[in-house]
């Protein structure tokens, strides 16, 4: 059955996944989501005997419903290959009692590799299924990691520009030299005075600017985001939930009915909303844990039911979750309000407006 997407602020708004991946944002500003979330074909017990790159298609297909079996699997070969240092991709290590998932294994080093190793080639794939013959120009912005995975995934890619946003005083040093220091004549660096947040909110605005598009569109290029709005982006990341809960069945750790809880650092969203993804897919996963830092937004948003960014923006030793705005959380958010457009339409307009919403007294 076929997966469409609609935008969290516009109902009659639908799109193929390939459509969705190539806008990157909607273009009344929201985000795009699947119109169901579909269940798992395989049990878990099937899925403990494949390897990564067939659990990716056992997921992504799900969801990605108008790519052929070929260029799905092509799009996976692709990603998943000597750029990762361990075949495993996605191993699971135990450590007092807590078993951690180590998505640092990519070229990079950074777990941003998980899907921006994928990314390009589902981007390039979508662009010959709509037979689209601009040049794409991926907008991003970074908080560290994103930036530098992006960069090393589309240098070089045909047909594709991009250029990467991040605070010049928000990222750390190595972050900051892994992308200056990017090779490819396809890719771009720019460092911004302003947080993470005013780099995000930038690109959007870009997003939304339709003059800009029209502009674009008559000199050859449209714009596409390798950020976590990209669904594109988004569900790559269910898969090493999926992988990793069977790779904890198959070696006994993890009983029949029994769940796990799931503990995600937190900064714009995307991460922990893709373990709330594979929960609903059917995983076997209780608690999911939203960890934050000094900028713990999500942390009071989550005991209150208030979210406020007007507060102070912090700069600490873990600038990926210095973010006061976390984009991926609209999914939530319009989740919670029933796939309501108009309701979470009107949140957002006052997140963006007086910078704060309620979804409940308490």
């Amino acid at each position: 059955m076929e997966v469409l997407y609609k935008s969290t602020r516009d109902d009659k708004i639908r799109v193929t996944a390939s459509e969705a991946i190539l806008k990157g944002l909607s273009e009344d500003g929201g985000l795009f989501v699947p119109d169901r979330i579909p269940a798992m074909e395989k049990s878990l017990q099937e899925l403990a005997g494949m390897d990564y790159k067939e659990v990716a298609y056992e997921v992504m297909k799900l969801y990605f419903t108008d790519f052929t079996q070929e260029e799905l699997k092509d799009c996976i070969d692709r990603a998943y290959d000597s750029k990762f240092d361990t075949e495993v991709i996605a191993p699971l290590v135990e450590a007092d009692g807590v078993y951690y998932l180590e998505l640092f294994h990519g070229a990079t080093i950074a777990f941003k590799d998980m899907a921006l190793s994928i990314l390009p080639h589902l981007m390039t794939t979508s662009a010959k299924k709509n037979q689209v013959k601009n040049e794409i120009v991926i907008l991003t912005a970074t908080s560290g990691d994103t930036g530098k995975a992006a960069l090393a995934g589309f240098a070089g890619v045909e047909g594709t520009k991009i250029i990467v946003f991040y605070p010049k005083n928000g990222v750390s040093p190595i972050q900051e030299k892994q992308m200056i220091t990017q090779k490819g004549d396809n890719t771009y660096v720019v460092g911004i005075h302003g947080n993470f947040d005013d780099a995000q909110t930038g690109v959007k605005q870009i997003f939304a600017d339709k003059a800009l598009a029209e502009k674009m569109e008559a000199a050859g290029y449209q714009f596409s985001s390798a950020n976590s709005i990209n669904i594109g982006r988004l569900v790559p990341q269910i898969v090493y939930y999926v992988y990793a809960c069977a790779n904890l069945l198959k070696e006994g750790r993890l009983k029949e009915g029994k769940t796990i809880n799931v503990v995600v650092p937190t900064g714009n969203f995307g991460n922990i909303l893709a373990a709330f993804y594979a929960k609903n897919m059917g995983l076997p996963i209780g608690k999911l844990i939203c960890a934050s830092n000094e900028n713990k937004v999500l942390y009071d948003f989550f005991n209150t039911g208030v979210y406020d960014k007007n507060r102070e923006f912090v700069l600490t030793s873990s600038p990926s979750m210095d973010i006061l705005i976390s984009s991926n959380l609209e999914r939530l958010i319009y989740r919670i309000a029933g796939d309501d457009a108009a309701k979470n339409s009107e949140l957002m307009k006052a997140l963006t407006g007086a910078g704060n919403m309620r979804l409940r007294k308490r």
